[in-house]
């Protein structure tokens, strides 16, 4: 099948302005809906829900593409709920998550839009406790959110659960859930629901599968793009600074001293390297804590409490936090390790300058990531500004950074090294630091000079 047979792209009309919406109601929300969307302080439509809302209200199959931080839970969530309202039952929606935190926010925002008429969802994924989750089953939520593993867990295990009369299938976050590491789970998910149904892909980066949207059972879907494949917002500043790979930690130190007072995000590319640099930032008297795969669920959870409430300004992650998850009080993002996949950098970045907040990203490349940087430039497709720093200001925290550096070996081979049981140290820093944090004093940048 010819892919233009597949997709089928949305009319556009050059040279003619459009009509701006000025109200969820236009669209066709109903009044119940419209005051949840009040009470979120939703006032307006963001483009993706104008564009996508209207179309979903119609019956059509989607595939939405837009910039993150830009409302596309809303987009699908309220379309499903409306529907919901006009033919109530259990088991009618089911949303795939690649991530567990996003999976938890995704259903967060479904009770929340529908708390007035008791909308009630399960969450499915890995880290918790099985029986629970049947238990949840049992209640017969409307909307199931899950990530696909642990739904096929359920799907094989859980006596009575079955899917047969879901009428929505969302594939949130869809370029990674249709990755090759999905592929078996998402077959058998397809195999254990109704071909008759809605279904809508979203995403902030996308590209054009034609075989694996087949396979997922798209009828002629109408394709939004909102915005250019690869964009990011206006109100985010991009910067970049190239360093010696030798001195990256010392740049890292001086620019989140520089911005003591922001909350920020430090991505890196494995989880040993967030608890190499949490514990090193600490020893420098940083609110810095880590979240990564190699956590349990629970402490995950935890820790991403612990920054959203600003209980610690800087969160170390991997990329299981650069998908979809919506924290407003994220200021500046920096990537300490370039992403090798150019497309994770849209997802990174995006955790800041949402809902038309502003926002700073910074890019530290060294030496041998400078190949992977010149593709995130070809993908925006101009050149970023370099963020500025004086050498002799930057290496003022060498010293102080080696003697962190080498605080921070002694307490991983104290620890057993690398070869730790999962979850276990990096669960026992977690909560010695939540503790040695409640005492200690907001005044840390003085501290730090």
């Amino acid at each position: 099948m010819e892919e233009e047979e597949v997709v089928v792209e949305e009319e556009e009309a050059e040279n003619e302005e459009e009509e701006e919406v000025q109200s969820f109601k236009e669209l066709g929300i109903v009044d119940q809906l419209i005051e949840a969307c009040d009470s979120l302080g939703w006032k307006l439509p963001t483009k993706i829900q104008a564009d996508a809302i209207p179309l979903a209200l119609q019956g059509k199959d989607l595939i939405g593409v837009a910039q993150t931080g830009s409302g596309k839970t809303g987009a699908f969530a309220l379309p499903i709920i409306q529907s919901l309202l006009d033919a109530p039952q259990a088991f009618f929606a089911l949303v795939l998550s690649p991530t567990r935190e996003l999976a938890i926010q995704i259903a967060e925002q479904f009770e929340a839009l529908g708390s007035s008429i008791g909308v009630k969802s399960a969450v499915l994924v890995g880290g918790v406790d099985q029986l629970q989750q049947s238990i949840q089953l049992g209640k017969r939520p409307h909307i199931v959110v899950a990530t696909p593993g642990r739904l096929v867990d359920h799907l094989s295990n859980t006596k009575g659960f079955s899917l047969r009369t879901i009428k929505y299938l969302v594939l949130d976050e869809a370029d990674r859930l249709l990755n090759v590491d999905f592929e078996k789970s998402l077959d058998e998910i397809l195999n254990a629901i109704p071909r008759e149904r809605r279904t809508y892909l979203f995403s902030a980066t996308m590209t054009k599968k034609v075989k694996k949207l087949q396979r997922a059972c798209l009828r002629n879907p109408v394709k939004i793009e909102a915005d250019s494949k690869y964009s990011t917002v206006i109100t985010l500043n991009q910067k970049y600074r190239f360093v010696p790979a030798k001195h990256k930690d010392c740049y890292l130190v001086y620019i989140l001293n520089e911005k003591s007072e922001t909350t920020s995000m430090v991505f890196t590319r494995t989880c040993e390297a967030t608890r190499h640099l949490s514990l090193m930032l600490r020893n420098l008297n940083f609110r810095a804590i880590p979240i990564s795969g190699q956590m349990t669920q629970a402490k995950r959870l935890g820790a991403l409490n612990k920054f959203k409430a600003g209980e610690c300004n800087i969160l170390i992650c991997t990329d299981v936090a650069s998908r979809g998850l919506d924290i407003p009080s994220v200021e500046l993002v920096i990537n300490y390790d370039i992403p090798t996949n150019s497309k994770d950098y849209f997802h990174r970045v995006g955790r800041t300058a949402r809902a038309g907040r502003t926002g700073v990203a910074i890019s530290l490349i060294n030496q041998y990531e400078l190949e992977w940087y010149l593709q995130i430039e070809k993908l925006i497709g101009y050149k970023l500004p370099e963020y500025p720093a004086q050498e002799e200001e930057v290496l003022f925290f060498l010293e102080r950074v080696t003697e962190a550096k080498r605080l921070t070996a002694m307490k991983i081979k104290e620890g057993g090294g690398h070869k730790r049981r999962r979850g276990g140290e990096d669960d026992e820093e977690v909560e010695k630091f939540h503790g040695k944090n409640n005492k200690r004093s907001s005044n840390n940048k003085s501290k730090r000079r």
